[in-house]
């Protein structure tokens, strides 16, 4: 017998309310940027982000998660008993014990046959859950997973600002905000995904397969960890990270058009990850794909880690991008580096 189909029964999504532009950040470090010899205007210039959306201070990331995961429910007439995993999929967590997921299990009010775990691999959290859950919907020992992330931007933002302003030496001062440059990207938000065996599905979004690949040898390109003060901190070479990143993508995609028995052409619909405006240039055009086949929302959100891939498949659908039938390739990098790339049939 062949394995099952896996679809993708409902996605979710979750935003918080405030909008923070580039601009206004900027503003916080103005004193900074005078004293360098910049003016405002870099970082939505080098980025192409005007805002993002950030989340109340102390907001727990499960908040974001249940939800994101709660839209997507709300989505299927689906029992949640048939849920048989539920992952959260984020970098962010509410603490290091337990996982996170049991949060996200309890406040959805999931059933004790659920099993639950966190599963984390930078902002390709997402896209390896999915992996993972239809690998077990295939395999017959569950009939649905739900995939769901939170991650809040706004500690990692708060930090970098306040230990830019600390520093007095303007040498140092610019080597440090060479390397915060990626931390003001950020941006916050929740991401649900609702994998179902076939015969479950109320849609045709089937989950096809995936291609994932490593380049762990650029493993300090991208460092994030908790401050001293509590705060988190990340110190990122955006520019070695940039190309390292997208010679991993192009040895990805030729595996993953040479497993799906893909062309370039064949490709309908694109969802990157979304990191910027220079990263969604450049990696377009080392893939030789047509940017009219691709669908950005880091102009409005900013780079949502591990939520971004799934909310901009989210808007993508919402908004007509994607039609029924339609071939889309997702296409996810993290740090680490790792990049994986998923085959949908919509």
């Amino acid at each position: 017998m062949s394995p099952r189909k896996v679809c993708i029964e409902a996605l979710g999504l979750e935003l918080p309310a405030e909008r923070v532009t580039s601009d206004e950040l900027e503003q916080r470090i103005e004193p900074l940027l005078t004293r360098l010899g910049l003016s405002r205007g870099r970082l939505e210039l080098m980025s192409g982000i005007v805002e993002r959306r950030l989340c109340p201070l102390d907001t727990q990331p499960s908040s974001l998660s249940i939800a994101a995961a709660r839209d997507a429910l709300g989505r299927t007439t689906l029992d949640p008993s048939r849920i048989g995993l539920l992952i959260h999929a984020g970098v962010c967590r509410d603490f290091l014990e337990p996982a996170t997921s049991s949060v996200v299990h309890a406040g959805l009010g999931l059933p004790p046959s659920c099993a639950a775990f966190d599963l984390s691999n930078a902002c390709l959290g997402v896209a390896d859950a999915m992996a993972v859950a239809a690998q077990a919907i295939r395999g017959g020992s569950i009939q649905a997973a739900l995939i769901a992330t939170g991650e809040d931007g706004r500690p990692l933002i708060e930090t970098t600002i306040a230990s830019l302003m600390a520093i007095e030496d303007d040498r140092e001062a610019r080597k440090a905000l060479k390397k915060a440059y990626a931390s003001l990207t950020i941006g916050s938000g929740g991401a649900a995904v609702l994998l179902v065996a076939e015969e479950l599905a109320s849609t045709s979004h089937v989950w096809l397969d995936s291609t994932a690949q490593a380049d762990t040898k650029s493993v300090g390109l991208c460092a994030g960890d908790r401050a001293a003060d509590g705060g988190l901190v990340m110190v990122t070479d955006s520019e070695a990270l940039l190309q390292a990143g997208n010679a991993l993508a192009a040895r990805t995609f030729e595996e993953f058009l040479f497993q799906q028995n893909w062309t370039r052409d064949s490709i309908d619909r694109i969802i990157t990850h979304q990191v910027g405006s220079a990263h969604r240039k450049l990696l377009l055009e080392t893939l030789e794909l047509d940017p009219n086949k691709d669908f950005p929302s880091v102009q409005k959100l900013g780079n949502m880690g591990s939520a971004s891939l799934p909310a901009t498949l989210y808007l993508a659908a919402e908004e007509g991008f994607i039609q029924r039938g339609e071939r889309v390739a997702l296409l996810g990098i993290g740090s680490g580096l790792h990049c994986r790339m998923t085959a949908l049939q919509w």
